[in-house]
């Protein structure tokens, strides 16, 4: 089964004015798609390969035969992390969390002030391209972590609940060099409806 490229599930500017339409635009029709296209042209090499799901490749990476395993990181990566990452922001978003996720965010990280912090800081800190990851492991631990690149919580057997994308192209056009000011406006767009029913499947 080849991947698809998953609708956007709101309009581009539906996220203004903490991220522009044209951002949008640009970061889900020419990059996600072009992740999608290049991760099903190297599973044409090996066909058995291309019936496991997006996630089943990833927690089993070093299984991927060593001619497409860095295309299939890179770029299936780039799907399952971009598949979660417009999922999980939404218009009128933003604003505290409840249900599940906030008694995990206080127990963790002693509330959702701290939880941003700890999360802003791990955004901001890394290093070139890449992404920051709320993570809840089998067990519904919750844990923050900085992934390089297009690298995914599934390689290391982790589900992950929310993420920021820092990729330039992410934030560029509006935000420049001001990856800060990106992250702090990308907390307005958090679905937390979307992110709860995330963490309740760790627990399914």
């Amino acid at each position: 089964m080849a991947f698809e490229l998953p609708k956007l599930p709101y309009a581009f500017d539906a996220l203004e004015p903490h991220i522009d339409a044209k951002t949008m635009e640009i970061h889900h029709d020419k990059h996600h798609a072009a992740y999608v296209t290049n991760a099903n042209a190297a599973l044409e090499k090996h066909p058995e390969f291309g019936k496991k799901t997006v996630e089943e490749l990833l927690w089993g990476i070093n299984d991927v035969p060593e001619d497409i395993r860095t295309v299939i990181r890179n770029n299936a990566g780039g799907h399952a992390n971009h598949s979660i990452f417009w999922t999980i922001m939404g218009p009128g978003g933003g604003g505290n969390p409840s249900g599940r996720i906030a008694d995990a965010l206080k127990n963790t990280f002693g509330g959702y002030d701290q939880f941003k912090e700890q999360l802003q800081k791990a955004a901001v800190g890394q290093f070139g391209s890449g992404w920051a990851w709320l993570v809840a492991d089998r067990q519904g631990k919750l844990a923050i972590k900085g992934y390089p690149n297009q690298d995914s919580p599934y390689m290391d057997e982790l589900t992950p609940l929310l993420g920021v994308d820092v990729w330039e192209h992410a934030y560029y056009l509006k935000y420049q060099n001001r990856r800060a000011d990106y992250v702090t406006a990308w907390f307005n767009t958090l679905n937390w409806d979307a992110i709860n029913s995330r963490f309740g499947s760790v627990w399914a």
